[in-house]
Formats: structure tokens, C-alpha cells, sequence
């Protein structure tokens, strides 16, 4: 689906709305096209295998909370009853489609509070979305007026945009500094001097703009960038002596940390030492809510690099470059070591492309190098940014380009890049909040793999069998501890979470917790004879 475009940067606004039609088509059309669907069920009956080729979206119940109210002389004369009320307004709703999810919004159960009053023919709900940075809640509001409204009974509608509360896509123990931020998004080169810290703050206000809440980690404490680029009134970082916790500062509502802003400038130390710093500056600031954590990483594969990918649940990573063959190389590395990790790297941003003289279009470092790693790599989105002395003027300011000139080329590209993170990091998210779930009618764990199309069910003993920690099998002699009739052929599991991009944690009856990788899951023995399946309710 092409990119739709998010309005300039604005100071930010959590209860205002990003208005965002794409270009070279109205709004009306592009709402008519991507945003209704006939209205038809989307699941099948068919029966599941042990694979199947498409994966079909689960069934989401709506929660909410509904009231109807109706006289008594109303309810003896058998006029419309609660259930078919409310199915009006759902199947109604039904018809408007998630871009980025390709289902419907009540089945990705956006439809909350939903209240009708039949006797003055009033509805009213609430949409709650992924991330207040929706790019489409503008289309979602006036689309959701507009199938409601067109029922026959109904008079008046009053629809309330909000979002999902901030909330980590890790289920592990995280530091109290990070336990409610949503996305972690890295800004990585694996080369220094390609403009990372440029791309990082603009990507930042960026997001901020569209409306997210936004905070910025500068995690290069050898040469912090964040005190030139930014100018926060507040320079320093402050601590509480009683929660012993760093307060970030700010500027233009963004939540700001750097080496830069402890009062020391660039550090002379070690590498142990340097991981030391980085995690404690990262895992003890108070950042609050965030929706973006933005962490602008320094160049290079090392232990630094290591330290953050582990320590922190990072949902994405945004790769920059620029058109010389030498970045290309260090690129690549830093793509490789995201894989193994099991990051995904959404964007390539591919810096100081070009520049326009005479007319003409210029191209003094090359092209092809984010193209190539785009092609070779398979990451999906690649952006230019062009070679502008403003870009540069800005960086040294300590104004960013998409806040002093929001109109302009560099900010549409960086526009578009938040859009592009936006709707990667939500995909992910329901990619791994869905990817293992536990089927009671089924008395089996279905597993269907992030970015993967394949399906498959796994019996819950096998799987408990198959724990490979040094609870069930000895570190030392690999003898295994658990044997396979201490595993009863009936167990269920209580609770199934995710561990970032990676793993979920089962917890078992008898209180053990199990991390399983994905890569493990899928090497185990599948169910082949089971019956049909239908949609989950969760």
C-alpha cells in the first residue's frame, strides 16, 4: 500500500489528529477505496491443516460497554431489541478497513464504550487506536460518522477518538524507567558521519507532530550529538534523590537524554564502562509514557551496540546510509547483527543523494547503495534526502529542518518516513501479540510466526517437553532433568506472553515459566489430525 502522508510538524498536540490524504487523489476517493469493503464476513469455514498459505485474521470481541435505553411501551410493542441494535451499528462499522491490518475495525477491536439510545435515535462509541500518531484517525472519525449515521433509525452520532495506553511489547521484567513505552525504535548506521543523528531528531519531531508522545536517547557517549542539535532551555539532567532516577529535559515536548547533558561533554573511558553508563542513563531516566522512544545508536557492531539491543525490547530499526559503496559495507553489518537479534529493520534511509544546480539534478557521491541494501536485505521502505545547506544549518542550530521549515521537501521525506514507522511499528505489534496463542476448543497452541504466512498447531506437552533451560536439561553434561512422563499429556498452559520480536513466555500450572523462541517452536512436532477451526475469541 502506498505511504499516505502525515500533515507538517506542529507543536504537539496528544488530543489533536493528523489529517493526511495522499496526494494526487481527494480525500473522498481515497477513503471510498482503501477504507470501505462490502460488507462481508471475513472469515471461512474451511477446515485448518497443518499449514495453510494465508494466514486468516482472528476474530477480535469488542469490549465496551453498552447502554440502551428504551420505555417499557417501546419494549411491548416488540420494537427493535438491544442485540439488533447493536448489531446495526457493528455491521455498519464492520465496513471500514484497517489499512495496515487488512480487517475490519471492530474485529481488530477498535470499537469501545459503545452506547445507544434508542428512543432519541443517538449512538455513541469510542475508536481507540493503536498510537495517537495514527496516520488514517481523521478517515476513521469521518468514516465512522458516516456508516452510522446512514442507518435509518439512528438520529445523532457521537464518535471519541483516543489510543491504546502506552504499554511495552515485552512481558519480561523491564526497568521501571521503560515499563511504559509502546515502540523503541533505533536510528543505526554502523558508520559514522552518513547524518544518523540528523535522520534520529527529525524522525523524533516527526513523530511528535503527528501527535505521539516522543523522547529521544542519544546513546553515543563518545561524541553525543543530541546537545547541538537540540537547545532545551533546561541543560542539564537532574536527578531524584528519592527514586535515585534521572529526569529527562525537554524541548518542543520532547523528552531528551544524552551523555551531552550530564555535564562532562564526551567521555574518555572504556568499553565495559561505556556499556555501564549507556544502561544506566537508558534504564533509569523517568520517561513516563512514552509512545516513541527514538535511540540514536552509535556507530559500529560492538559491545555498546550489544548492550542496547539486549537490554532494551527494541521494536524496529531504521538503517541510514549514504549512496558510497563504503557505507554500503558498514550497512550491511549493522543489518546482520538487527537479524540475529531478531530486530526488524523497517526503513533505509539513504542521506546526502543529491543536490539540484542549473536545473539539473546532481548525484556527486554515486547511486545505488540504499537501493542495494533494500534489495538485497529485503527491508521495505527506502527515502532520499538530498544534500541542502539548511538541512546542515539546522543540525547546528539546534532547531530540527521539520520544525524550522515544516513545508518543505526534507520534511515531506521525513513525513513520510514517520508514517512508514508508524505503520511498520503497529504491524509488528499485532504480528507478535497474535503470533502464539492458546486454543482451548482445541486443547492446542497455535503458532503462526512474525513476517511468515504459515500456520501450524503444537500439542501444549510437547512443547513443555521441549524447554531447552537449565531447569529441564543440565547445562554442563546436556543429560536431560525432565523426563518425559513427568509431563502429563493434559497440561494447559495459564498464560502465554510475548518477549519481544523473538520468544513468548509460557507459564505452566506447576509455576514454571518457559521462554520459547520461535526458531525452537518451529522445529517441534505438529498436529496433524485436528477439526475445523473456528476464529478465536479473545
Amino acid at each position: 500500500m502506498p505511504l499516505l502522508h502525515a500533515q507538517s510538524w506542529r507543536q504537539p498536540s496528544f488530543q489533536g489528529r493528523a489529517s493526511l490524504p495522499r496526494r494526487g487523489k481527494s480525500r473522498e476517493s481515497l477513503l471510498s477505496e482503501e477504507f470501505l469493503q462490502p460488507q462481508a464476513s471475513i472469515f471461512t469455514s474451511k477446515p485448518l491443516g497443518i499449514r495453510r498459505s494465508k494466514w486468516e485474521p482472528q476474530k477480535v470481541s469488542v469490549s465496551r460497554s453498552l447502554v440502551v435505553k428504551a420505555t417499557s411501551a417501546q419494549a411491548s410493542n416488540g420494537v427493535r431489541v438491544t442485540e439488533t441494535a447493536e448489531k446495526d451499528v457493528l455491521k455498519a462499522l464492520s465496513q471500514i478497513i484497517d489499512p495496515d491490518f487488512g480487517t475490519d475495525i471492530v474485529s481488530c477491536g477498535f470499537v469501545k464504550d459503545l452506547e445507544i439510545d434508542e428512543a432519541l435515535g443517538e449512538v455513541s462509541f469510542r475508536l481507540e487506536l493503536t498510537t495517537p500518531a495514527c496516520p488514517v484517525k481523521d478517515m476513521f472519525e469521518q468514516k465512522a460518522n458516516e456508516v452510522v449515521e446512514a442507518l435509518p433509525w439512528v438520529k445523532k452520532v457521537s464518535v471519541t477518538m483516543s489510543a491504546q495506553p502506552a504499554k511495552p511489547m515485552f512481558a519480561g521484567n523491564l526497568p521501571p524507567g521503560l515499563a511504559r513505552i509502546s515502540n523503541i525504535v533505533a536510528v543505526s548506521s554502523c558508520k559514522g558521519g552518513v547524518g544518523k543523528s540528523t535522520v534520529a531528531v527529525n524522525l523524533a519531531y516527526t513523530l511528535a507532530g503527528m501527535g505521539a508522545r516522543v523522547g529521544i536517547f542519544d546513546a553515543d557517549v563518545y561524541g553525543p550529538s543530541l546537545p547541538t542539535m537540540v537547545n532545551p532551555e533546561n541543560r542539564l539532567l537532574e536527578m531524584n534523590p528519592e527514586k535515585r532516577t534521572i529526569i529527562p529535559t525537554e524541548y518542543l515536548g520532547v523528552k531528551l537524554v544524552s551523555f551531552g547533558f550530564a555535564g562532562q561533554g564526551r567521555a574518555i573511558m572504556r568499553g565495559p564502562m561505556v556499556s555501564g553508563v549507556i544502561d544506566q542513563l537508558l534504564t533509569t531516566t523517568e520517561w513516563g509514557e512514552l509512545d516513541y522512544l527514538v535511540i540514536d545508536m552509535p556507530p559500529g557492531t560492538g559491545d555498546i551496540q550489544l548492550t542496547l539491543c539486549q537490554v532494551v525490547p527494541l521494536t524496529a530499526a531504521v538503517i541510514v546510509t549514504t549512496p558510497q559503496k563504503l557505507a554500503f559495507i558498514d550497512v550491511a553489518k549493522g543489518v546482520r547483527m538487527f537479524s540475529k537479534l531478531k530486530v526488524p529493520c523497517v526503513a533505509v534511509v539513504e542521506n546526502m543523494c543529491h543536490f539540484e544546480a542549473d536545473g539539473k539534478r546532481y548525484y556527486p557521491f554515486g547511486r545505488g547503495s540504499g537501493s542495494q541494501v533494500v534489495q538485497q536485505f529485503g527491508i521495505p521502505h527506502l527515502f532520499d534526502l538530498p544534500i541542502r545547506p539548511t538541512l546542515s544549518a539546522s543540525g547546528d542550530s539546534g532547531t530540527p529542518e521539520v520544525v524550522t521549515d515544516p513545508l518543505g521537501e526534507v520534511s515531506r521525506t521525513f513525513q513520510d518516513l514517520g508514517v512508514c514507522v508508524v505503520q511498520q511499528c503497529a504491524k509488528i505489534r499485532q504480528q507478535v501479540s497474535t503470533a502464539v496463542m492458546y486454543d482451548k476448543s482445541l486443547k492446542a497452541i497455535r503458532v503462526k510466526v512474525p513476517n511468515s504466512d504459515e500456520e501450524f498447531l503444537l500439542h501444549p506437552a510437547t512443547v513443555r517437553r521441549n524447554d531447552r533451560s537449565a531447569q529441564s536439561v543440565d547445562e554442563w553434561t546436556g543429560e536431560q532433568k525432565v523426563q518425559y512422563g513427568d509431563i502429563p499429556e493434559d497440561i494447559e498452559p495459564e498464560d502465554i506472553r510475548p518477549m519481544g520480536n523473538y520468544a513468548v513466555s509460557i507459564t505452566w500450572p506447576d509455576g514454571f515459566s518457559q521462554i520459547a523462541p520461535y526458531d525452537q517452536l518451529e522445529t517441534m512436532e505438529r498436529l496433524v489430525d485436528v477439526p475445523p477451526l473456528s476464529p478465536l475469541e479473545v
